[in-house]
């Protein structure tokens, strides 16, 4: 295997090495630069990016999740069971527009089903250099094909071992890939055997060391020493490190004895049965020190990046530039090294970079100070903090974002009116105090410019300073500039890359929280307002930036207000102020938030629907070009179309959970002997109404204890959950026995045909004896826990979910219920966890209902304590991506009051 994995999810290692090897070899085979595999994930219809080689995965962040029905090649390649080969930008374009709009950039890609039997696994994909005509990457085709095949067959055979081993729901992880120079010094490779410590040098690492194999004694230690004597001890820990299954992340940038350059790149190798060995690379860069000697003396800053993003070279000019010294950068991800520079223009000409062969051009403009951490992220209008995930979490102005709360009022005040000239002249802006900068010196201004030149294994930049550039946004002098308060490459940031983002958005919330996130940083933005339309009046819905309270006048305005922002939806223009002086004239006594400033009103509207406004605030004035006016009014159709969407799903949610409680039931049947209650908590926030359910009905001399689950989500879900609690309750009533009011639910459930199955545990419980009869179809197994605190799984014999065999069989099987012991119904979303086997959730509930305790008095209430224990964790969860449902009953010796 070549390259180096980085980040590595800990996930079975015989899967990671298998997906490493074949990523790495597709690329090699089709002559691609970088490449990947999807492999499914435990969300049905859901691919994830589990490899990506040769890309830094932050950068490709969007593409990481793949929804089978996408209009994308990777989703087609999976659905269709077909190769997609797309030789060039044009063809991309022809066939995936979508996917092309969000990637344009000359490149081809190949994308193979990786598939065993009746079984497609995932999708193994190879970027690589565009090419005419589809023949010319037919042999490459071929072998990539195989190699799909071989990853089929093996996986095929992890999934016998081990069902649920064969998916994906954690990261990628990112892979160097194998290298195309050959003027990068001499390589060696090794071996290392833990078992038995023996470490193995080929014939070309014997002589890039200077040790003759007649003198190597095979340890470890002579193999660290011979390396980088000083760093021995170094050495061997990151090969104990390796061989526990914890590779370096980066290559160890080490020193001979004679002080040159070694890099040292480790990985696991695995062999099955055998243990994992440890394999590794000596790379002695050869004549690239001398290079860097000669780049180090020209007045320009030049940099390199691989194609992971690590700086691996930078000359002083180049770190004085960037606004750190050359050890904060080389040997680090240039994000990390250069918190600034993480902004979506930059990173789009960053991703022109690593997948076409064109040398890219452009300017950036630096912050005015360096930022004081490495976890602030300063865009060129001001820094944007970050919440805990890494996203960022506001854009300007010291107020949080607020979105609407019911009884909290909002407005729709910023909205204008006849838009200015676009070739009109800003007025001269006059910075407050804590924006005011001393005058650039000559060639040292706020802008850079920028270009990066693509190689096989490696990017190399020139910055210099743009003032010292002719045609450089500060020698224009382009309102644009940093003093205008703009960014000059906010058209860049296409439409498609806001849609990637609001596609993962369903909720009106997640839908502003992304317009945030997305738009703000791209045009400068420090506030924005969103209003959503409803009785011909606007709501504010989401604010962000103006001062606390500012807005809250303008709430619920009616659309007969001569205000900007419903102008702007009535008259269906976007509307755009270079200055507050413009605002006020054109619209006199509106509220100002501010002394100067830029606004852009922009009308939502969704297929001729009106949705509501967006209002963008900007600090200072600024001009806004005729292609950033154009790039604004398609964003604003986009976001109107998403919140359009997510007004659709809460609507349809509010309706599915109004059903959904109107059918659980409000109160439990009663026994004196027998106390039982239920919980049911819905899935967060984003997620659709599900078809848990539970009940407890009366059934002949005892009580029927149900439980069970629909499949799907939604109203459908929620309204199949209703009609099969009524069944099952009718046919309980009835006095069937388990067996039979299993497969009579089953039969029902054929004949409505709604597309959908289920899985159900009911058990018939007598009360005065203790005994149960319990048949269950396709649902987790119940749990008992004794009196004395000795908790197990009940392994009851089933059949196959309801809904899908007319001729399935429900075999019933008994089992004693003795007072004080607690018997445990639930649904999957209480034990299953993306990323984790289910039994290792049954267990955990196992340990949690052994500690959850007894009553402290005999016929004393008490499972409602435990129901509130066993359900704590998933109540206090901010992602519950399914529903849960609980279901507790136990028996008491003697008659008490009637059941909770």
């Amino acid at each position: 295997m070549t390259g180096s994995v980085k980040e590595a999810q800990p996930t079975a290692g015989r899967l990671a090495a298998l997906l490493i090897d074949s990523s790495t070899e597709a690329i090699s085979a089709a002559g691609g630069h970088a490449g990947g595999v999807y492999l499914r994930s435990r969300t049905p219809g859901l691919l994830r990016l589990a490899v990506l080689s040769g890309l830094p995965g932050p950068l490709f962040r969007p593409w990481w999740r793949m929804h089978v029905d996408r209009p994308f090649p990777v989703a087609d390649a999976y659905r269709l069971g077909v190769q997609v080969i797309l030789p060039n930008a044009t063809e991309t374009m022809r066939r995936y527009p979508q996917f092309a709009a969000g990637l344009p950039f000359h490149f081809g890609s190949l994308y193979v089903p990786v598939v065993s039997g009746s079984t497609t696994y995932g999708v193994l994909t190879v970027l690589r250099p565009a090419v005419a005509d589809a023949a010319e990457v037919l042999s490459g085709r071929d072998r990539v094909v195989r190699l799909a095949q071989e990853l089929g067959a093996a996986l095929r055979v992890l999934e016998e071992q081990d069902p649920d081993q064969v998916a994906w729901d954690g990261e990628p992880m990112y892979l160097r890939p194998p290298t195309a120079s050959t003027s990068v010094g001499r390589v060696g490779r090794f071996a290392w055997d833990p078992s038995t410590t023996a470490i193995t040098l080929d014939e070309d690492l014997h002589t890039l060391l200077g040790v003759p194999p007649s003198e190597f004694p095979g340890t470890a230690e002579a193999f660290a020493e011979a390396v980088a004597p000083s760093d021995a001890h170094r050495i061997l820990g990151t090969l104990r490190d390796t061989a526990a299954g914890r590779p370096p992340a980066l290559p160890l940038y080490l020193r001979d004895a004679d002080g040159e350059l070694r890099l040292l790149d480790l990985w696991n190798a695995y062999e099955p049965p055998a243990a994992p060995e440890v394999r590794g690379v000596v790379v002695a860069p050869g004549p690239a020190p001398t290079a860097d000697s000669a780049a180090d003396l020209l007045p320009d800053g030049v940099f390199c990046l691989d194609r992971l993003g690590l700086v691996v070279y930078a000359n002083p000019r180049a770190a004085e530039l960037l606004g750190h010294p050359r050890a904060e950068l080389v040997g680090r991800d240039l994000w990390e090294a250069v918190p600034w520079l993480g902004r979506p223009d930059f990173e789009d000409h960053l991703r022109a970079a690593l997948l076409a062969p064109d040398p890219v051009h452009f300017h950036l403009e630096r912050p005015p100070t360096p930022e004081p951490g490495p976890n602030r992220r300063t865009q060129e209008a001001g820094p944007v903090a970050e919440n805990e995930e890494g996203q960022p979490a506001t854009t300007g102005g010291d107020s949080e974002p607020r979105p609407r709360d019911t009884d909290q009022p909002a407005s729709a005040q910023n909205h204008d009116q006849p838009a200015p000239a676009p070739d009109s002249e800003p007025p001269p802006s006059v910075p407050s105090p804590q924006h005011t900068q001393p005058a650039p010196q000559p060639y040292e201004g706020d802008w850079l410019a920028v270009s990066v030149y693509p190689g096989p294994d490696r990017l190399t930049c020139t910055v210099r300073p743009a003032s010292g550039v002719a045609d450089s946004p500060a020698a224009r002098g382009d309102g644009e500039s940093a003093e205008a308060g703009g960014s000059p490459l906010a058209p860049l940031y296409r439409p498609i890359a806001l849609a990637i983002a609001l596609n993962e958005a369903v909720t009106v919330r997640q839908v502003s929280a992304v317009v945030m996130r997305e738009l703000l940083p791209a045009f400068g933005g420090r506030r924005l307002a969103i209003y959503l339309l409803q009785d011909r009046h606007l709501y504010l819905e989401w604010e962000t930036g103006f001062p606390k309270g500012f807005l809250s006048p303008f709430d619920g305005v009616g659309l007969e207000t001569r205000l900007p922002g419903v102008e702007t939806l009535t008259s269906g223009r976007p509307l755009f102020f270079d200055s507050m002086e413009q605002l006020t004239a054109a619209y006199p006594g509106i509220a100002l938030d501010a002394a100067e400033g830029a606004r852009a009103f922009l009308p939502l509207i969704a297929s001729g629907r009106s949705v509501g406004s967006c209002i963008l605030g900007f600090d200072r004035p600024r001009s806004f070009s005729t292609e950033e006016r154009t790039v604004l009014t398609a964003l604003a159709g986009l976001i109107a179309h998403a919140m359009e969407k997510a007004q659709r799903y809460e609507s349809e949610t509010a309706l599915a959970r109004g059903l959904q409680q109107v059918l659980l039931p409000r109160r439990l049947s009663a026994h004196p002997q027998l106390e039982t209650t239920g919980r049911y908590l819905p899935g967060t926030a984003g997620m659709d109404v599900g078809g848990d359910w539970y009940d407890v009905v009366e059934s002949g001399g005892g009580l029927a204890l149900v439980i069970g689950d629909v499949q799907g989500h939604g109203v459908q879900a929620a309204a199949t959950m209703g009609q099969l609690r009524s069944a099952v309750r009718a046919f309980a009533l009835g006095d069937r026995s388990p067996d039979e009011v299993m497969s009579s639910t089953n039969h029902l459930l054929i004949d409505l045909d709604p597309g959908l199955f289920a899985s159900c545990c009911y058990i018939r419980l007598d009360p005065a004896t203790g005994l149960a009869r319990a048949a269950r179809a396709g649902h987790p197994p119940p749990l008992l826990r004794q009196a004395d605190g000795r908790t197990r799984v009940l392994d009851l014999p089933g059949g196959v979910v309801l809904g899908v065999d007319p001729r399935a069989r429900y075999p019933v099987s008994e089992f004693q219920l003795d007072p004080g012991a607690v018997l445990a119904l639930y649904t999957d979303g209480l034990v299953e966890r993306p990323g984790h086997d289910i039994d290792e959730g049954i267990t955990a509930l196992r340990v949690a209902l052994a500690k959850a305790g007894a009553p402290a008095r005999p016929g004393q209430r008490f499972l409602a304590g435990v129901a509130d224990r066993l359900t704590a964790t998933a109540r206090h969860a901010t992602d519950r991506p399914d529903d849960i449902a609980l279901l507790l009953a136990t028996r008491r010796g003697a008659p008490a009051a009637e059941s909770h």
